[in-house]
């Protein structure tokens, strides 16, 4: 039996213009976003005003509403549930929210909430480099650029670093000598490192206030690269300790893999995922 896994992917796949034909499809979802986030959802991802965005306050509610509608669109077109669902990081928030841990007016005042406290770390930023492995870069890190952390492991040759922005530009010219590809990535911070701990605890506190459930379908954590447990309070801790922890992707992809026959389906803007996985099945 084919296992159906679904993909959310997170900040990096948006641009503008994204969501046309959903906002036609769904208007009372839209309406309902808006009144939720107390801005005009629509105007943001179709016109990026002021280059909202690529803010990351803005980003995040934006991705997650067009993963959702997306997701909607898929349910209404194929009537069985996945084997599993997974998101690359903000995608993580549309995995649980399509797994029932929270409704979806809850899943945007989350990541309303997520955007603004990671949006508050400023003169920080993230770059990808390719052609190398982790271990490759860790040492490089360790040796050269103490203050830079691993925030993803993508495929077994593409990861991502966090850090402060004067020491991105250093980290790049040695990279680039080492022949190394370095890509610099347009967010507004250090994402799933060090410098995102300060604003861990209350993220918490508000998430703590919130009604969740258990997953009614696997999600694969990024910080565990395993199902999220079956207790609240982990389903808690998971979400919290995804901020300032590096997204374990390719872990979570080969979790996937060793289950058996898997079908993946991309469900939101672009083919970012769809691409790592080609990557990582090679």
């Amino acid at each position: 039996m084919t296992l159906k896994v679904i993909m959310f992917p997170g900040q990096g796949s948006q641009f503008k213009g994204m969501g046309e034909q959903l906002f036609k499809e769904f208007p009372e979802v839209v309406a309902k976003a808006n009144n939720a986030l107390g801005y005009d959802m629509a105007d943001i991802c179709l016109n990026n005003p002021d280059n909202k965005l690529n803010q990351t306050n803005y980003t995040q509610p934006a991705l997650f509403l067009i993963n959702y509608l997306t997701h909607q669109k898929y349910l209404k077109e194929n009537k069985t549930a996945p084997d599993y669902y997974l998101g690359h990081s903000l995608g993580e928030f549309n995995a649980l929210n399509a797994a029932g841990v929270f409704d979806f007016e809850t899943g945007l005042k989350i990541v309303q909430k997520r955007g603004e406290l990671m949006f508050s770390i400023s003169n920080t930023g993230m770059a990808a480099i390719v052609g190398a492995e982790y271990k490759e870069v860790k040492e490089i890190l360790l040796a050269n650029f103490p203050d830079i952390d691993v925030a993803n492991v993508n495929t077994p040759a593409q990861m991502v670093i966090s850090g402060p922005l004067d020491s991105l530009d250093k980290a790049a010219d040695f990279f680039e000598e080492e022949g190394f590809v370095y890509i610099p990535l347009k967010v507004s911070g250090a994402f799933h490192s060090r410098y995102m701990t300060p604003v861990k605890a209350q993220f918490e506190a508000f998430i703590a206030g919130m009604k969740l459930n258990k997953c009614n379908v696997p999600v694969i954590s990024n910080f565990s690269a395993a199902p999220y447990p079956d207790d609240i309070q982990g389903i808690l801790k998971n979400m919290v300790n995804q901020l300032d922890n590096r997204v374990k992707w390719l872990q979570g992809i080969e979790y996937v893999l060793y289950q058996g026959e898997c079908e993946f389906a991309e469900i939101g803007p672009g083919e970012v995922l769809s691409n790592i996985l080609k990557k990582i099945k090679n």
